[in-house]
């Protein structure tokens, strides 16, 4: 199986709180990364510049995300780019200082049953080892940010219903005024 390109190795980084870090980063995509009508198609790339931070924890990653996702208006289907520089912040998490915290939060139950402590480990990141995944931050940043209708101008005005042509495109006075097949019988009488 193919190594992911989001696994960014942290080794360089010393484990002592305050240390950092800066790289840059371009993710060549593998697979669609947004919405149905907007996205980073595979083979695109997603630049991030990346520092991360060591803490008492773990690792404290901060970013910029920036691509160009692509896709078509959803009025009048019309290919459009839209440009993403979005930030993301995520703690991942040592194995041994995470299990501590559990503990310690175990305990602070224990002696005060009023305080509400969430320790759910699946909204936790953790490393393992010196690796750190960075899809979730980057998916986030990007699909978070993205319209879910896109349009290529907010006043677009989109196809007509009645012939699927531009709307733009068509003299002022286009309508369609369809028959009802019911109506039909009465088109024959005189009156």
């Amino acid at each position: 199986m193919a190594r992911s390109v989001f696994i960014f190795n942290t080794h360089d980084l010393p484990h002592r709180a305050g240390e950092m870090r800066e790289y840059q980063l371009k993710l060549a995509m593998t697979e669609t990364v947004g919405v149905e009508l907007l996205s980073i198609k595979p083979g695109e790339i997603i630049e991030v510049d990346l520092r991360i931070t060591s803490v008492d924890e773990g690792v404290l990653a901060t970013g910029e995300v920036r691509a160009m996702a692509t896709g078509e208006c959803g009025r009048c289907l019309d290919p459009i780019s839209w440009p993403i520089d979005e930030p993301f912040t995520e703690l991942f998490y040592y194995e041994t200082a995470a299990s501590r915290a559990a503990e310690k939060g175990k305990k602070n139950n224990r002696r005060d049953e009023k305080k509400d402590i969430d320790l759910d480990e699946d909204e936790l990141n953790f490393m393992v080892g010196d690796e750190i995944n960075l899809e979730l931050p980057i998916r986030d940043a990007v699909i978070l940010n993205l319209p879910v209708n896109p349009l290529c101008d907010e006043d677009c005005p989109g196809l007509c219903q009645g012939c699927g042509e531009k709307w733009i495109n068509l003299p002022e006075g286009h309508a369609h005024n369809p028959e009802d097949p019911r109506w039909a019988a009465l088109k024959g009488l005189n009156l």
